[in-house]
């Protein structure tokens, strides 16, 4: 937090020091504009940075600073992006409203000019709406792609609403290709979930493009919303391997789910053993769907000559106490610490967990096994808990 706030007093310094804004924070972040906004304010109010507004034509009153008996109409020189952006951060709603008037045709400023139309000040505000409204049809993707998280970050203020609107207009009647490159390549999260509801409404993408953007994105709201809408299209050949081989487990389990209404239920029995607890979950359920047993399944697994990983994880997931522990006990001993990790895991699970035998495994040359006999120890019981950590500790 210490680290946070030096190095948001240090851009405010940068900034007053002549460099741009990109230069001196995280353009990609939308939180760094608001907080350059709240930060050159304080600044300037607590006497720390003392910008001259010279440049300044259009503003109207006395000041300290002695800028207001200015002629309106008094040729200035196009102010550089450090001295504007102190201007529109400023803590007087007359330097913000002059401003502004600068900052059309100026697309590297544009998120300020968001952040202006959030402001308290009615007149301030106005004019920066009407410049997003000029600027964001034709705003770069670039732009748009710092622009657009700004907006939708101070959406939730009292006055920010009005430009969340805007950006909701472009991406649902603007060209389509604004709402599917924000969707695909910004950074911002919320931005790409304001950009996939517009695709999905406008029917922008099939149902492999949407697989593809669930299998690619790290974002888990857009992975459902894609995931879900891709499987609703009805084209299983297309989707589904995208779905099942992605790297994201809600994904999977999407792709998973999407075999019962494709009728290929047998293909789901590969998934028991997914790393994903959800993906696993679904197999299962697809697998009973269609008149299997997963945890005959995973027993024959279990007891074959390759034990798969999460194999005894698995049948700890779904198996029974009296039948399965047994054969899990065995497995704690199986010559791949993973599978000895695994049952490990699913004795838990069942509620099987003998302390004696387990206590031994915390000495296990696996560190997945030690993790999770230290795991089991503490769930069965408080004194397990204790001695775990005091073997640990040895």
């Amino acid at each position: 937090m210490r680290d946070e706030a030096e190095a948001r007093k240090a851009a405010v310094r940068r900034l007053g020091r002549g460099l741009p804004p990109h230069r001196v924070l995280d353009a990609t972040r939308p939180k760094a504009w608001a907080d350059l906004d709240e930060d050159v304010r304080r600044a300037v109010v607590h006497g720390e940075l003392r910008p001259s507004h010279g440049w300044l034509t259009g503003a109207r009153g006395p000041g300290w600073r002695g800028m207001w008996d200015l002629a309106a109409d008094r040729v200035r020189k196009t102010p550089s992006e450090a001295r504007l952006a102190l201007a529109l951060c400023d803590p007087d709603g007359r330097i913000r409203e002059a401003a502004l008037a600068y900052a059309a045709g100026r697309p590297e400023l544009l998120p300020l000019v968001a952040v202006r139309a959030a402001d308290w000040a009615e007149p301030v505000r106005a004019r920066a709406l009407a410049l997003l409204r000029e600027a964001l049809p034709g705003a770069s993707y670039g732009t748009l792609s710092v622009t657009a998280p700004v907006i939708l970050r101070l959406a939730v203020r009292l006055r920010g609403g009005a430009a969340a609107e805007l950006l909701d207009g472009l991406l649902r009647d603007g060209p389509a290709g604004t709402a599917t490159a924000l969707l695909l390549g910004c950074r911002d999260a919320a931005a790409r979930r304001a950009a996939l509801t517009a695709v999905l409404d406008r029917g922008l993408y099939d149902g492999l493009g949407l697989a593809l953007v669930a299998a690619g994105d790290h974002d888990p709201v857009v992975q459902e919303r894609a995931a879900s809408a891709a499987v609703a299209a009805g084209e299983p050949d297309a989707t589904l391997p995208v779905l099942l081989g992605a790297r994201f487990g809600r994904v999977r389990a999407a792709g998973v789910t999407a075999l019962r209404g494709a009728g290929r239920h047998a293909e789901a029995e590969p998934y028991l053993y997914d790393r994903s607890g959800r993906t696993r979950a679904c197999a299962r359920w697809v697998l009973r769907q269609g008149g299997g047993d997963p945890a005959a399944a995973y027993r024959a697994a279990c007891t074959g000559a390759d034990v798969p990983d999460r194999a005894p994880l698995g049948l700890g997931e779904c198996g029974t106490r009296s039948l399965d522990a047994p054969l899990l006990r065995e497995l704690t001993a199986h010559r791949n610490g993973r599978v000895r990790a695994s049952a490990v895991a699913g004795l838990r699970l069942l509620g099987a967990v003998d302390p004696a035998r387990t206590k031994a495994l915390l000495d296990d040359p696996e560190p997945a096994v030690a993790r999770e006999a230290r795991r089991a120890l503490r769930a069965s019981c408080p004194e397990g808990a204790g001695a775990a950590s005091s073997t640990s500790a040895n």
